[in-house]
């Protein structure tokens, strides 16, 4: 007697609800990342047991490379622009309009204020090239860091400033930031560092 062959059926499945859960988390996770800004330079930071944190907004950022030079960043694109043309105008530089969008997609920068023109002109790629990286000049013979640290507290009275150096710099251009901003009754700062475990907390 022959034997009775049953017909297999496919089995379907609904992924429907599948792609709606995977949208949903990729939806929070892109909502809730906070995104770090590009630097011009990388910086290691000493480290310390401090665990202020630095606030993500309104922000004046002074990096100091490990290479003894200065860089400048603000956050807000409105803002930064505002500041590019107060300190064209007190250096006689006339910035464009196109100049002015490019300078503020500038997380940070580090030229002089009379390189500026020509840095602006260069490709994104071309900027980041050490021969790009010159530093904003902190001396007291031509303290541009003092003209874009007031240029930036006018395009944002409520900015709080933070110092970023390279553990490896030398204390002299330390020196050198910190009077430029005691000069301007810029008193408070904070210091960027790297967390590192307290000896003097009890552990369990």
């Amino acid at each position: 007697m022959p034997k009775v062959k049953i017909k297999r059926k496919s089995i379907l499945l609904d992924m429907a609800p599948m792609c709606d859960m995977g949208f949903l988390l990729l939806n929070f996770f892109i909502l809730t990342s906070n995104f770090i800004q590009k630097e011009v330079v990388q910086v290691t930071t000493p480290s310390s047991i401090s665990e202020i944190k630095i606030p993500e907004t309104n922000v004046m950022l002074i990096l100091v490379s490990n290479d003894n030079k200065v860089f400048f960043g603000l956050d807000g694109q409105t803002k930064r622009e505002e500041m590019l043309k107060e300190v064209g105008a007190k250096y006689n530089v006339q910035f464009s309009p196109w100049e002015l969008k490019e300078f503020s997609v500038l997380p940070n920068f580090g030229v002089p204020i009379e390189a500026m023109k020509s840095y602006l002109a260069q490709k994104p790629e071309v900027r980041d090239s050490k021969e790009w990286t010159l530093g904003i000049p902190a001396d007291s013979t031509n303290n541009q860091l003092k003209a874009w640290v007031v240029a930036a507290r006018n395009a944002n009275p409520e900015a709080r400033i933070a110092i970023k150096a390279d553990a490896t710099c030398g204390y002299p251009i330390i020196k050198q930031v910190m009077t430029s901003l005691q000069e301007l009754d810029e008193n408070r700062y904070n210091l960027i560092t790297s967390l590192e475990e307290n000896p003097e907390k009890v552990k369990y």
